[in-house]
Parts: structure tokens; sequence; C-alpha cells
């Protein structure tokens, strides 16, 4: 069985070969210093490359090397969007085409400065010096690229994030706390900024589509809506400003092309899973275990047959701080939860950070190759309180609430 149709049988809630193995994407790869130890642990491997090529700025992560991606038989080949229009302010700060303001940090950047932190009409968003959509250097080269994998190879291919999303990228132009702030007392603003951005996406991904669409398999959007222990705006929140939009980029994005749609947000979003399958979201990423309620067991339970999930390799408390022995017990795991019946492609919740020790990174590969062959068999493996279904407390525990009528806020 090839690459691409394992993609088709798992992504079509079907058991295939193996579970599908993913690393590469810009918020599912290795940062830099984690990559340095990596190839030290290697032997200093000459043939491993890339150290140096930062495929995500503000996180520092690398684009792994080919040598990299088939020593841990990763299916997937990710197609990146070229930055555009970036500028350095000094030797700690870059400014990026959406005029927002980045500082270096410990071993990445944040927001510096939102360009909209100081806007006070509608009016004022027309003004802003938006990026062009249509900017030619924002795909050079990726036709013929995707063209050669897609003829030569048998990889999944990817079109990989357009960076930020529709919430994210509103926070971080307009700043956390002003958008925020909107959203509970100025929605016209706030749907505004929303509207544009969503106008833009539609042209940025048309564009990017129209270079890649004819060979890629999957595309992917990112747009956190999720926090560690609860989400960042209220479910009706998310119903009311955001799901619309999203879903109209979705209808828009499987318009041009054929392909599975992978949504990314970070954090706990258990209260609108309901609503991420309603927008039209093939597979959910990353599936973060360390954030309240994310119960790897629950949600098969819940949505199998109705959402992929891609990820559930925890890189915030497990892969950093586990032992090896740890590490392959939770791949273990996450396939068993996951895994069963299709529907599950296993890859890091987010990117290996500066913190994950060499041994580990290799344990959860050689765990995902070992036991993500179906038939699943893992109950040798297992603790018995990992081999029990969810009870029906827990379900209901996890579950969407239902939905609450209620009058929309008053626009000022």
């Amino acid at each position: 069985m090839n690459r691409r149709e394992r993609f088709k049988k798992i992504t079509n809630f079907q058991e295939a070969d193996r579970v599908p193995i993913d690393l590469g994407s810009h918020v599912a790869t290795i940062h830099r210093f984690a990559y340095e130890k990596l190839k030290v642990h290697l032997h200093n491997d000459p043939d491993i490359k890339n150290t140096d090529l930062v495929l995500d700025r503000m996180v520092q992560n690398v684009v792994p090397d080919e040598k990299v991606l088939r020593r841990y038989n990763v299916d997937f080949r990710w197609i990146a969007p070229h930055w555009i229009d970036v500028v350095d302010v000094r030797d700690d700060i870059y400014r990026d085409m959406w005029g927002i303001e980045w500082q270096y940090m410990l071993d990445a950047y944040s927001v510096y400065s939102s360009p909209l932190s100081e806007a006070k009409t509608v009016a004022d968003l027309e003004n802003h010096p938006w990026p062009d959509p249509y900017d030619p250097k924002l795909v050079t080269g990726l036709a013929e690229r995707a063209k050669w994998l897609y003829e030569n190879t048998d990889y999944v291919l990817v079109a990989d994030a357009i960076k930020g999303g529709i919430l994210t990228k509103a926070l971080q132009i307009r700043g956390y706390e002003m958008m925020f702030a909107d959203l509970a007392n100025n929605l016209e603003m706030a749907e505004a900024l929303m509207d544009k951005l969503l106008d833009l996406y539609k042209k940025f991904y048309s564009h990017f589509l129209d270079a890649v669409g004819p060979y890629v398999q999957m595309v992917y959007f990112t747009d956190d809506i999720g926090g560690q222990s609860s989400m960042m705006i209220s479910p009706d929140t998310f119903r009311q400003l955001v799901k619309p939009r999203i879903a109209k980029l979705i209808d828009h994005i499987k318009s041009e092309a054929d392909v599975k749609f992978m949504y990314h947000t970070d954090g706990t979003v258990t209260p609108v899973v309901e609503d991420i399958i309603e927008m039209g979201v093939d597979i959910l990423n990353p599936i973060q275990t360390s954030a309240l309620g994310m119960d790897t067991a629950v949600l098969k339970e819940l949505y199998h047959g109705r959402l992929c999930f891609h990820g559930a390799i925890d890189v915030q408390q497990m892969l950093p701080f586990e032992s090896p022995e740890g590490v392959r017990y939770d791949v273990a795991r996450r396939i068993y939860d996951l895994g069963r019946g299709g529907g599950y492609i296993l890859a890091p919740c987010h990117n290996i950070g500066s913190d994950v020790p060499p041994v580990n990174i290799e344990a959860m590969y050689e765990a995902a190759q070992e036991y993500g062959r179906y038939p699943i068999n893992l109950e040798h493996i297992l603790k018995p309180e990992h081999l029990q279904k969810p009870t029906a407390e827990q379900i209901a525990a996890q579950a969407a609430p239902k939905k609450l009528k209620r009058r929309p806020r008053p626009r000022k």
C-alpha cells in the first residue's frame, strides 16, 4: 500500500497497513535547537542538513532534512508558502507582512507591537497597508516542487498554512487586549476586522492553490481558539463570530481544490467540536492532551466516523520530561485510543521544543512504527485502565453542551 492510498483509507475511517506518521508542518516540526541536538545524537551525519533552514521565524523551527524524514518513515511532505515582506527592525525585532512587530525572547519570537492597536473606526482598518495576497513571491517555485513530488513520489502532499488565522491574526494585528475588548463591546470593529481577514485569506489561498492545488491532498489552516484550561473565547462567541467565517473559508478552499481540510487549534476545544465538524473540517490538529478535557479515548468514542485526528503526542510535558520508555508507552496509548478503525495520523501535537532530548524523538518514531501496525493489538502493552472504554460519565463530561439561543449583543 502506498502512502496516498494509506491516507485515503485512514481519512475514510478504514484501517490500512499502518497508522500514518507525520512531521514537518510549521506548527508540528522541530525547533532548531532540538534539531541541532538530534544531529549530534545521530553522530553529526554530514548528510543531515537544514539546521539553518528556518521554516517559521516566529517559533524558530526548521524544515527537517529528507534523510531525517525518511529515517522516521514520515508519510507527508509539506509545501509551505514563502514568508514575504519581512523587515528587520533591529537585531531582535522584525516586522511581518501584516505590520506586526515580533521580538526575540528566550528561544522564539513574541508579539512586540500591533499596528491596529490605536485604530478608532472601521475606516482606520481600510487605511492600513494590507499585504498583497497575489504577490508572486508567495508561491515562487512551489508549483514545480509540488508537481515533481506528485509525479515522482507517493508522499501525501499538504499545502501548509498561510500564517495566522481569522481570530489569531485579528488578535495579533489589533492587539490582544483591544480585540478582546472589541469582541465584548465593539462588535462593529471586531467583525469588520475579521471580514477583512476572511477576504484576504480567501485570496491568499486562491493564489496558493492555483500553484499547488492540482497536486496536494490536504490543506492546513491554523486559528487558535483554545487555551490550557478553557477556550480563549466563549463557545457562543465562537459560534456567532468565528465559526461562520471559517466555514466560508473552508467552502472556498474546497471549491478551489479536491482536498481534505485540517484545522489547527491548540488547547481545550471540547465545547465546540461539533461546531468544528459542522464547519467542514475533516481532520482536527493537534489534540493537545495536556489541555483540560482533551481525553483521546473519549474523543474517539464521540467523533469517530465524523472527524479524523492528527497529533496527540504531547510536546509540553511528556516528550521533554518522560523517559524513552514512557514516551513509547504514551505513543502506544494514543495509537490504541485514536488509531483503531482508522481516522488517526500520528504526529507531535506541536513543534518539538528545544527542551526535548533526542532519545525521546527517536523513541517516539520507533514506537510509532512498531505499535502502529494494523490490526492494532496493544493489550499486552497497555495498563488495564487504559484499555477500558470511557464511561458514560466521562463521555457526558466531554461532550459538547447543547447550544443555547441568546439574543445578540448590541453593536456599538
